[in-house]
């Protein structure tokens, strides 16, 4: 029996792959070895199973084989970005997440696209600020330099995506590649806050990155159903620490953030998410985004700082706000 089909016998009888054979797996369908006919059924079977963290993490490993990579950065690297499908049409928190942590010294290598499920993607978002959209591997060290923030735009690194794109587009429904899509930096980050679409995820993707090397990370399911922490309830969050993990339950409002409405963060359309960022990233605008950032952001300080607790986070992330210290710091570039 090929070993493509025994993978399929397995998941129609509900059974997770092991390791080696979901390795063996995703290879073939990267490489074009496995026939497309195929794909779309390993790729369903997955789905109506419900993935494992071992298969997404092999799915992740052997994508990664597949990119273009990014070589020669040091130090801790922080990638704020979320899986998306939670059709929340919200404002570019995790972009202005980064930007403020740029702006407080941290290194950021953003990886994302555009916009699938949301109003306006981070690439679209970050191309409207006047950043380039394009940086060749080669390019990100000198970048990052410049402005301690880079973007990597996901169709760049990985070509071998470009073969199951039409695929997936064929059967039309989410899949394990809607949730990898954020754990496929190409520039590898030590710190990660990702946010999941349902709170059945969170504990399911801190697990998987652990078994793809992350050092300390944060998987987070806001009220409202939101893949951010949000200032509109408790949230769900699994924190990741040198492959320990714990989870719990925050509340914003026992972080001092007061409570909001999901209505105030929504935004119409590209050209109000872009006039929004920027606001929030001058400390204008909206209390309920400002607000969000603050939560969000606090999480990132939590993960990158030694000693410093999450209210301490959300505190320093506060005041950073009200300085509009990303506006201050990216003026070369924000008013683009």
């Amino acid at each position: 029996m090929e070993k493509h089909v025994e993978c399929l016998e397995l998941l129609a009888i509900g059974k997770d792959l092991p390791s080696e054979l979901a390795t063996y797996a995703f290879r073939a369908m990267y490489t074009g070895e496995m026939p497309a006919s195929c794909v779309g059924a390993f790729l369903m079977g997955l789905k109506t199973k419900g993935e494992s963290a071992v298969e997404i993490a092999a799915g992740v490993t052997t994508a990664l084989e597949e990119a273009r990579l990014v070589s020669g950065l040091t130090g801790p690297l922080i990638d704020t970005c979320g899986t998306g499908g939670d059709n929340t049409c919200s404002f570019n928190c995790s972009t202005a997440v980064a930007l403020y942590l740029a702006a407080l010294g941290h290194k950021v290598v953003k990886h994302g696209n555009r916009a699938v499920s949301s109003s306006c993607g981070s690439a679209d978002a970050v191309e409207s600020l006047g950043f380039p959209l394009i940086v060749e591997p080669d390019a990100v060290a000198a970048e990052l330099d410049k402005h301690n923030f880079v973007f990597l735009f996901a169709p760049n690194y990985h070509p071998a995506f470009k073969r199951i794109g039409p695929i997936r587009k064929e059967l039309g429904v989410r899949s394990l590649f809607n949730l990898m899509g954020p754990l496929l930096n190409p520039a590898r980050p030590t710190h990660q806050i990702l946010g999941v679409p349902t709170s059945r995820h969170v504990r399911l993707m801190a697990e998987v990155l652990a078994l793809t090397g992350l050092s300390h990370g944060a998987v987070v399911h806001g009220a409202g159903g939101f893949d951010e922490l949000t200032p509109f309830g408790p949230a769900d969050v699994c924190w990741l620490r040198d492959g320990w993990i714990k989870c719990e339950r925050i509340d914003p409002q026992t972080l001092g953030i007061p409570a909001h409405k999901p209505g105030e963060v929504v935004v119409a359309g590209r050209d109000e998410a872009v006039r929004v960022l920027k606001d929030v990233l001058s400390g204008q605008g909206n209390p309920a985004m400002r607000d969000m950032v603050a939560l969000n952001l606090g999480c990132a300080l939590h993960l990158l700082e030694d000693g410093l607790t999450l209210r301490q986070g959300v505190e320093k992330a506060r005041d950073a706000i009200a300085r509009g210290a990303a506006a201050a710091f990216f003026k070369d570039v924000s008013h683009a």
